[in-house]
């Protein structure tokens, strides 16, 4: 397949951003405004993946690509992948071939990063099975291809067709870190914009991108085999409605987008694009009251989900009442997995479940 020139737009973070806040404790994500579609499409936390071996989950578009172990956690490891190539990975999803993004979705993963120029790519098409879709990669036409370069410190959008005006900048105030370490990407389309966060860090806000996107294909460009890319915690969603709408029309906002450590009610920092949003929303409708309800999937002992997903219920109540808000305007459920939302066979009905409910009182 050909090498497709691209044109190109680099947007910076002013600092090296490092790893998740729980690793890197400068980070401040009081100000995320990311939050994450309601509605699982894909799902993959490498739970049960065998080492050594291809990931289960994925197809392989062309590459070396394998499960591993990195300190601790099951990674996709990108050994050799030539991303000018259509190289890469890309989701095993039923519809694969026909455009299964809807107008609004959300990407969230998490990259590793060892060189702040080491680079991770995400393609607007699925290069397995999208190739003779309109709008998709197609040898020896002038169909474009669009897609995300994404390092340590920055976001790039380029295409094959030419410069699109109205790129924006954003920057983040933290202090410079180069180190090795994880970050988190989130990624979020809305009909025409395309938004890219690095941590808590807007990089990128393009608004009118003019392209509507197909599928996805994950890289790590490394064609040559000499660094390794790492991999993690990846899910896409079909986007969310805005909250007061969707408590006006439900009674209540259902979120899969505040997530915590596995077992455990410690908050993961990229919840705090929905946590910011839910005190935004309490703080401008002084009249709004929410009993904050906890609910698991079906793994392990409904005793241990059950006091879970109290637990879980109590720490979001206690972080929005450390926000600002009136302890009297809120009050905690747990429900443990006794009402499922979603086949638990599947790790995207798995991640449907895990669920934390605003209900309205």
């Amino acid at each position: 397949m050909e090498k497709f020139k691209f044109m190109v737009m680099w947007v910076f973070t002013s600092a090296f951003l490092g790893g998740l806040s729980a690793q890197q404790p400068g980070l401040d994500w009081s100000g995320f405004d990311f939050v994450s579609g309601d509605e699982i499409i894909f799902e993959d936390n490498l739970e049960g993946e065998r080492n050594g071996e291809f990931p289960s989950k994925w197809d392989l578009v062309r590459g070396t690509v394998e499960n591993a172990v990195f300190n601790g956690d099951n990674v996709i490891v990108f050994i050799n992948t030539n991303s000018n190539s259509t190289g890469g990975i890309v989701p095993l999803i039923t519809n694969a071939s026909e455009d299964y993004l809807p107008d609004e979705f959300t990407v969230e993963f998490d990259a590793y990063f060892d060189h702040p120029n080491r680079t991770y790519r995400l393609l607007f098409f699925d290069g397995k099975n999208q190739t003779n879709l309109n709008r998709s990669i197609n040898p020896g036409s002038n169909q474009r291809v669009d897609r995300l370069r994404i390092s340590q410190n920055s976001a790039l959008y380029e295409s094959t067709t030419g410069h699109y005006p109205g790129f924006g900048k954003s920057s983040s105030d933290d202090a410079a870190r180069s180190e090795p370490g994880w970050r988190r990407v989130s990624i979020s389309f809305n009909k025409r914009a395309l938004k890219v966060y690095l941590d808590d860090a807007r990089v990128l806000n393009i608004p009118n991108m003019s392209y509507n996107p197909l599928g996805l294909t994950f890289a790590y460009h490394n064609p040559t085999g000499g660094h390794l890319g790492y991999m993690k915690n990846i899910r896409v969603a079909k986007g969310s409605v805005p909250l007061y709408e969707k408590m006006l029309s439900e009674g209540k906002i259902v979120t899969t987008g505040i997530r915590f450590d596995v077992n455990k009610s410690t908050l993961r920092p990229e919840s705090f694009g929905i946590i910011n949003e839910i005190v935004k929303l309490m703080n401008e409708k002084p009249d709004l009251n929410f009993s904050v309800e906890g609910h698991t999937d079906s793994d392990g002992s409904e005793s241990h989900n059950q006091s879970l997903s109290e637990a879980r219920a109590k720490e979001v109540m206690d972080e929005l009442i450390k926000m600002g808000i009136p302890s009297s305007r809120l009050k905690f459920v747990g429900h443990g997995q006794s009402t499922p939302v979603a086949d638990n066979d599947t790790p995207e009905g798995k991640a449907q479940n895990r669920r934390v409910e605003f209900v309205k009182f």
